[in-house]
C-alpha cells in the first residue's frame, strides 16, 4: 500500500507541475522504477526462502550426526571403561571344570564370549571361555551354582552398531523415495500458456485445420454431444525427429486456451518395480485437477511398445505401464476434458490394444518438410538473418531436400554465427558450407 501511495502521489506531482509533453516520460520512469522494486522485492524474499529452506536442512543433518557420533562415542566409552575396570584372572577351562567337579564355584556369569565365576571363600573373578554347549547351564543350576546371563560391554556396542546400521539404512531408502515422489511431483509441471501459436509453424496447414476442428469439439464436449459426437481422447504424431512435434503440441494447447503439461517415454522408466506406472497414475490425476488439459507425451514408443510375455523383470514392468494406460485410456478414472497427443518415431512398433480406435482415435503423419514448407522455413529462420543477394530462397530450399526442421533451422543459425565471426555483415554461401561442415548434414549446395 504504501508503494502504491508513493506511485499515485508522484503521478499527482508531476501533473501540476510539468508540461504534459514530458508527463509521458516521467511517468514510464515512474513505473519503470516502481516495477522494478516490486521484482526486487520478490527476487528478495524468494532468495530469503530459499536461504531459509537449506539453514533448516542444514540444521537438521548435523543434528543427526550428533546423535550418531554421541551413541557410538558414548558407547565406545562404555566398552573402553568397562575392559579397564575388568580386574578378572583368566583359567583354562579344564581348571574350571575341575573346580566344578570339586564343589568350589559358587557363582558363575555367562557372558557371549566368556565365562565369569567366583569359588567358595575367594572373592577373586575368575574367567574361562564359554564352552557354548547345549545344558551348561542347566548343569550349573543342578549343582547349586548361582547363574547369571549377562551382556558384555562388546556385545552392547555391536548391538548399538547394528541397530545404527538398519536406522541409516532405512533412513537412507525412506529419504531416496520421498525426493524421488517430490521429483515425480515437479516432473509433470502443468504449463498456463505455452507462448506458442500456429503461427510459429510453417506448413501444416490441413493439419492445422483439423486441429482446429478437434480443440473446438474439446472444449465445448456439451454442445456435441447433443448431435452425438464425442470428444476425442487421443492423436497420435508419427514422423522423424526434428519436424516440430512438440512445437505442434505446445502450439495446439495455446490456440485451444487450455492447460498443458509435457512429459516423455524416458519419465516412466525407473530401477523400482511398479513406479512407471505409479507416475502414469500421478500424470493422469494432475491432468484432471487442471482439466480441460492437453498432456503431451514424446518417445512415446519408450512405453507404449507391443507386450512381451517372456518373464523378465523389464518385459513385466513394460506391461504393467501399458495396463495403467489402457484403463486411464478407457475412462475408469473419469479422464474426460483430457486430451492425451503422442510423437513417436515408430509407429509399427505400438501395442496394437493401445492404439486402437476409442483410445487414439486420430493418426498424423508429420513428415520432413515439402519445398513450400522449407521455403517458408527459411523465410521464418532468417528474419533477423540477411541473406546474401545471390543466394536464392528457392534455391536454397531445394538443396534442403530430406531434411528436418529442425536441420535446416541448425544450419542457418550456423551460417549466421559464421558471418558474426568473419565480420560478414550477410550470410553467403561460404558461410552455408562452413556451417554444413561443421553440422555434419550434408547439403548439395
Amino acid at each position: 500500500m504504501k508503494t502504491v501511495f508513493h506511485f499515485m502521489r508522484d503521478c499527482y506531482f508531476y501533473t501540476t507541475n510539468i508540461k504534459k509533453a514530458e508527463f509521458r516520460n516521467h511517468l514510464e520512469d515512474i513505473l519503470r522504477k516502481w516495477r522494478d522494486k516490486v521484482l526486487k522485492e520478490k527476487r528478495g524474499k524468494q532468495k530469503a526462502s530459499k536461504k531459509k529452506s537449506n539453514q533448516k536442512n542444514s540444521r537438521k543433518l548435523r543434528i543427526i550426526f550428533i546423535v550418531i557420533m554421541t551413541v557410538l562415542i558414548g558407547t565406545g566409552i562404555l566398552w573402553l571403561v568397562s575392559e579397564k575396570d575388568s580386574k578378572a584372572v583368566r583359567v583354562k577351562y579344564l581348571e574350571f571344570y575341575h573346580s566344578f567337579e570339586n564343589g568350589e564355584i559358587r557363582t558363575v556369569t555367562i557372558r557371549s564370549d566368556k565365562v565369569e565365576f567366583k569359588k567358595h571363600d575367594d572373592e577373586t573373578l575368575y574367567y574361562t571361555d564359554n564352552p557354548e554347549y547345549e545344558g551348561f547351564k542347566e548343569k550349573l543350576l543342578l549343582a547349586g551354582v548361582d547363574v547369571k546371563n549377562e551382556n558384555s560391554a562388546q556385545d552392547v556396542l555391536l548391538f548399538v552398531l547394528d541397530l545404527l546400521y538398519y536406522v541409516i539404512f532405512f533412513g537412507m531408502i525412506a529419504y531416496l523415495i520421498y525426493k524421488l515422489v517430490s521429483t515425480i511431483n515437479q516432473s509433470f509441471k502443468v504449463i498456463r500458456h505455452t507462448k506458442t501459436s500456429f503461427d510459429d509453424i510453417a506448413g501444416m496447414e490441413q493439419l492445422k485445420k483439423e486441429m482446429k476442428n478437434t480443440v473446438e469439439i474439446f472444449k465445448n464436449p456439451e454442445k456435441y454431444e447433443q448431435l452425438g459426437i464425442r470428444p476425442t481422447k487421443g492423436i497420435i504424431l508419427e514422423g522423424p525427429p526434428g519436424n516440430g512435434k512438440t512445437l505442434f503440441a505446445k502450439a495446439l494447447a495455446n490456440e485451444a486456451g487450455v492447460n498443458f503439461i509435457a512429459t516423455k517415454g524416458a519419465d516412466f522408466q525407473s530401477v523400482f518395480m511398479s513406479l512407471g506406472s505409479k507416475k502414469l497414475k500421478m500424470l493422469f490425476s494432475r491432468a484432471r485437477k487442471h482439466k480441460p488439459c492437453i498432456v503431451f507425451i514424446d518417445e512415446f514408443d519408450g512405453i507404449g511398445e507391443r507386450r512381451n510375455y517372456d518373464g523378465t523383470g523389464v518385459d513385466k514392468e513394460n506391461n504393467r505401464i501399458i495396463t495403467t494406460m489402457l484403463n486411464e485410456m478407457d475412462g475408469f478414472s473419469g479422464n474426460e476434458g483430457i486430451l492425451v497427443i503422442a510423437a513417436t518415431n515408430s509407429y509399427h512398433s505400438l501395442d496394437e490394444a493401445l492404439i486402437r480406435p476409442g483410445r487414439f482415435d486420430l493418426k498424423y503423419k508429420i513428415p520432413n518438410p515439402d519445398l513450400e514448407t522449407r521455403m517458408e522455413l527459411i523465410r521464418l529462420y532468417t528474419k533477423s538473418k540477411k541473406l546474401d543477394s545471390d543466394i536464392r530462397i528457392e534455391a536454397l530450399a531445394n538443396a534442403f531436400e530430406g531434411k528436418s526442421c529442425s536441420a535446416i533451422e541448425t544450419i542457418l543459425n550456423e551460417a549466421a554465427v559464421t558471418a558474426i565471426a568473419n565480420n560478414i555483415e550477410r550470410i553467403n554461401m561460404e558461410c552455408l558450407l562452413e556451417a554444413c561442415k561443421k553440422t555434419g548434414i550434408k547439403v548439395k549446395l
